[in-house]
């Protein structure tokens, strides 16, 4: 058995189903051992899709995503799809080639070599390790699988020199210590529990702040804001962990309406939020409140130390922390009110969309209608942007995109075709723009070979509209902001994709009806007035 072939084996032990990958002549010799596996791999058209589409397979599938890269071009054009996924605390291992050990740091001028690939990459990872000797690799492939889950879960990569993936390595024993691709949670500090226990039981105005951190914790979390009768709102990574209930409030929390709850609130319940400027301050005025009372939640000790720092910091898992938290409670409030303060703020927060986004979430809402259950994964575009500031999806983990933190433009269409993969069984919406979609069109041949029915929502408008408006508003000519978009629908005849071209939003159920009969990947133009 081949290095390479044994580290196959190490992923289906760690529970990898999938790896997403363009196969180079730098990592064949990992392919060596993947025929006759139970792994499933995924080639897109290009190493930063390969990471896009490694996050929203996480997002779906709470599975991390794999990918398979080559050394040098490969593992850069990757970097943008880490950054994005640390931004966001998302799991990916990148794997991948680098020239023969002996050659590292020379610079003789070897194909795809950088000065120090390993470095280049710890810019973005979490961690970025080099397998040596057949021996590391077992040990190599445990730390990476720690650190990626573990404290704020994020990119990690493992360098492997082309001289060592074919050496002579022994399989891993069942015995060996390996484990499955599972988080292992840090419990609450008992009196760190029980302090924030006598925080919230003395309030009368609870509000719960919930974040990407609190993934999976949704069942918790209702029943805890029941008990304290507390609005929760949910940041653009934590939303539908409320989906439907009558105390949550799916807005940004830079809506003058949604801050003011805040500030009126005598004691604050933050879960898993880092207080970052694309959910607290999208408009960069400063005028986020200061919260009383606030109680932070977080698996990272970093994490308690940024955005917003006053308050109590607990480290602890926000699943964990509620599970135990809810011994501490009250069956239910004295005097409920939770349910009239969140109505009244999602109705103020509403009001306070900027002019033509009412319209815009009215067509987020009318998808969400027309296709029961579905997860919408955004670019960052006109419907995306206005999503991010008022929208409930139907559940957690079926509204998330990159128009926050590092806010990657073409991550849309490859992360929907990843989410796909990772949960079939849920109809998956892509949310484009006519720019977004131009820098990863290649990958509907993607959706193609892997027959994942994602329907692909192209919001047309001829260019960058948000950032033309944005320039005008500043007092600067628009330049630069209106790169000519190809005819969609030839584009997805060309790659064998059933499409259709609609004018304005009138047809649009129609459209999504025939998208869904279909069950395949199906391109719907919207062209915008």
């Amino acid at each position: 058995m081949t290095l390479g072939e044994a580290l196959i084996g190490l992923l289906e032990a760690r529970g990898v189903d999938t790896v997403f990958g363009i196969p180079g002549v730098h990592t064949v010799e990992l392919y060596r051992g993947l025929a006759g596996s139970g792994i499933r791999h995924v080639t897109p058209r290009h190493e930063a899709d390969a990471g896009f589409m490694a996050d929203g397979y996480f997002r779906a599938s709470g599975k991390p995503g794999v990918c398979f890269l080559i050394t040098g071009p490969g593992v850069t054009n990757a970097i943008t799809p880490m950054a994005q996924a640390r931004a966001d605390g998302i799991p990916m291992l990148i794997i991948s080639g680098v020239n023969p050990v002996e050659s590292h740091g020379r610079e003789d001028g070897l194909l795809h070599e950088l000065p120090d690939q390993a470095a280049t990459l710890a810019s973005v990872a979490k961690l970025s390790l080099v397998v040596r000797r057949p021996e590391d690799l077992e040990r190599v492939v445990s730390r990476a699988f720690h650190a990626m889950l573990n404290e704020r879960p994020g990119p990690v990569h493992i360098d492997i020199p082309i001289d060592v993936m074919s050496l002579p390595a022994a399989p891993a024993a069942p015995t060996s210590g390996t484990e499955p691709a599972a988080l292992h949670p840090l419990a609450p500090h008992p009196q760190d529990l029980e302090r924030a226990a006598a925080t919230l039981n003395t309030a009368e105005s609870v509000v719960i702040l919930a974040g990407g951190g609190a993934r999976g914790a949704g069942a918790v979390l209702q029943r805890v804001a029941e008990r304290l009768d507390a609005p929760v709102i949910s940041t653009v990574n934590g939303r539908g962990l409320m989906a439907g209930h009558s105390l949550d409030v799916p807005a940004s929390p830079s809506l003058p309406s949604v801050r003011t709850l805040l500030a009126e609130a005598d004691a604050v319940l933050a879960l898993g939020t880092q207080f970052g400027p694309t959910d607290y301050d999208m408009y960069r005025d400063l005028g986020f409140p200061d919260l009383k009372r606030l109680i932070r939640v977080d698996t990272s000790p970093a994490q308690l130390s940024r955005g917003v720092v006053s308050g109590d910091g607990l480290l602890a898992d926000a699943g964990l922390f509620l599970q135990a938290l809810q011994a501490h409670l009250p069956d239910a409030a004295h005097t409920p009110s939770g349910a009239a303060r969140a109505e009244a703020a999602r109705q103020a927060a509403r009001a306070d969309l900027p002019e033509g986004y009412d319209a815009l979430i009215d067509v987020l809402e009318r998808v969400s209608a027309a296709v029961p259950g579905c997860r919408m994964v955004g670019d960052s575009t006109q419907l995306t942007y206005a999503g991010n500031l008022y929208f409930g999806p139907s559940g957690p983990s079926r509204w998330f995109n990159a128009a926050t933190g590092y806010g990657a433009l073409g991550y849309g269409p490859p992360a929907a075709i990843g989410a796909a993969l990772g949960d079939p069984d849920t109809p998956v919406i892509c949310l484009t723009g006519d720019g977004g979609l131009q820098f990863c069109l290649a990958e509907l041949g993607a959706a193609m070979d892997e027959a994942t029915p994602v329907i692909f929502l192209v919001w047309n408008n001829k260019g960058y509209q948000e950032i033309e408006t944005y320039m005008v508003d500043q007092g600067i000519t628009a330049i630069g902001v209106d790169p000519s978009p190809p005819d969609f629908t030839r584009i997805a005849a060309a790659y064998r994709m059933p499409s259709e071209r609609i004018v304005g939003t009138d047809a649009l159920e129609d459209a999504l009806g025939r998208a869904v009969s279909m069950g395949t990947p199906y391109l719907i133009e919207i062209l915008t007035s």
